[in-house]
């Protein structure tokens, strides 16, 4: 009688199951019967690959984590509170920025809103000593440089232009009582500052064919010339200008506040990269600016110079993020897009698109750290920081094309991030320095020939 009463259980799971429309249409194809009577006699062994076959009877694949940083640089190299400080960063970037980026720099305008959050972080003028400022070292300005690209490389820009070239003119450059002036006030962000240096006409000439000009007259020097391209113009409250001299030839750098007479600013458009930068086009017509807002130390170009191979390092640390965020997108995209039947993540040639965006990847990542290595032992040259900037801008542009490509078309919409990058890409690819520049800077060092015009 139980033998019955468990039969007629079982029977009854089975029915409640059993699709029976789907059960009649088959039964118009094939022998119902027969095929039934084949599977009873398979053993379970065949039964279990018959399973897997259809599908059933499988787990959840657990997937490993999307991580960029694939030989763990990270986390070999930074102290228990400077990886604590990364993960903060990268949590704001996460949580406040991700969210919102893809709009503002659809409509190429800044996102205002973040700032006062960025100055929470304390991580302006990061390396600096004094001011206010953290004095932390360069290797770890250069990974938050790569957290901020790895999630929107405009926003890193705008970053690399307050601490790194604004701040970094008046703490290289200027005198005590500047530095003591602006410094702290830029590191709490409520001074926001720009750095121009180039010009309509001249972009790699800088060093010697500026045609902004600056005279002493009186107890105030008078501007004269226009800026191009100066990221944050539009709303910063002081500038960094570059002029050359008229009497001695030499270039010196200014303190220009936004309301200097004679001081006039365009916001550029219609960019493709980095549209959320608002980069401006400075007109300078007699603009008087005081004595005292000359930058004291900066009398020649290789006083300039020396900000624009500081900031060169983080320049190559943001081609790094800008490839990374690309890279784990791409990766996480090709685990959930299925086609065939399954996640395009499992085909070869997908798996040969990702392993090559990971190798140069890695080989940007390993550049880097070495980079910033020298620089905080004091050993950073010119060439040491063109060379890095070369190869990361290089590989950046190999990584970003190959995660659109893996991405099919939907690579090319901002929904998925990767067209973001892709075109971020180009820019990082020619500012601070072209591969031109920096090539011949290199090819300076390593055969004592120089090959500039």
């Amino acid at each position: 009688m139980a033998n019955i009463f468990s039969s007629l259980k079982n029977a009854y799971k089975l029915f409640k199951h059993v699709d029976f429309d789907k059960l009649d249409a088959l039964s118009k194809k094939v022998d119902l019967p027969k095929m039934v009577e084949t599977i009873s006699n398979l053993d379970d062994k065949q039964i279990q690959g018959m399973m897997k076959m259809m599908g059933g009877g499988q787990k959840k694949k657990e997937l490993p984590p999307i991580e960029g940083d694939f030989y763990h640089l990270g986390d070999e190299a930074l102290k228990d509170e400077d990886r604590e400080l990364q993960l903060k960063v990268r949590a704001f970037l996460e949580k406040e920025v991700k969210p919102i980026v893809n709009q503002y720099w659809n409509r190429a305008e800044f996102p205002f809103e973040i700032i006062p959050k960025l100055a929470e972080l304390n991580i302006c003028g990061l390396t600096y000593q004094g001011y206010g400022c953290p004095g932390k070292s360069n290797l770890m300005e250069g990974i938050l440089a790569m957290e901020m690209a790895r999630i929107d490389t405009s926003i890193s820009t705008f970053f690399g232009v307050q601490s790194g070239l604004a701040m970094g003119s008046i703490y290289l450059c200027g005198s005590e009582a500047q530095k003591q002036q602006w410094l702290p006030l830029m590191q709490q962000f409520k001074i926001i500052g720009a750095f121009g240096l180039t010009e309509p006409e001249v972009g790699s000439a800088a060093a010697g064919g500026l045609t902004t000009t600056c005279k002493k007259a009186g107890g105030k020097w008078v501007l004269n010339g226009q800026k191009k391209w100066i990221g944050n113009a539009t709303f910063a409250d002081i500038l960094v200008i570059w002029a050359r001299d008229e009497e001695e030839g030499e270039v010196k750098g200014f303190i220009v506040k936004k309301d200097n007479p004679g001081f006039a600013v365009e916001k550029m458009q219609n960019k493709m990269a980095l549209r959320i930068v608002q980069n401006g086009l400075i007109t300078l017509t007699n603009c008087e600016v005081e004595e005292a807002d000359r930058l004291q130390n900066a009398n020649s170009f290789k006083d300039t110079a020396k900000v624009l191979q500081m900031t060169r390092a983080g320049v190559a640390w943001q081609a790094v993020g800008c490839a990374r965020g690309a890279y784990e997108n791409a990766l996480d995209y090709t685990r959930t897009r299925k086609q065939f039947g399954k996640p395009i993540a499992s085909f070869q040639l997908i798996q040969n698109h990702l392993v090559e965006m990971l190798s140069n990847l890695t080989a940007m990542q390993t550049l880097c750290f070495r980079l910033s290595q020298l620089q905080d032992q004091g050993l950073l040259k010119d060439e040491h920081a063109s060379l890095a900037k070369v190869f990361c801008s290089l590989r950046t542009r190999d990584v970003v094309s190959k995660a659109r490509e893996v991405m099919g078309g939907n690579g090319i919409l901002l929904e998925y991030n990767v067209a973001r990058f892709v075109a971020d890409a180009e820019a990082i690819y020619s500012y601070e320095g072209t591969k031109e520049i920096n090539t011949l800077i290199v090819g300076r060092a390593i055969t004592g020939f120089s090959a500039f015009v």
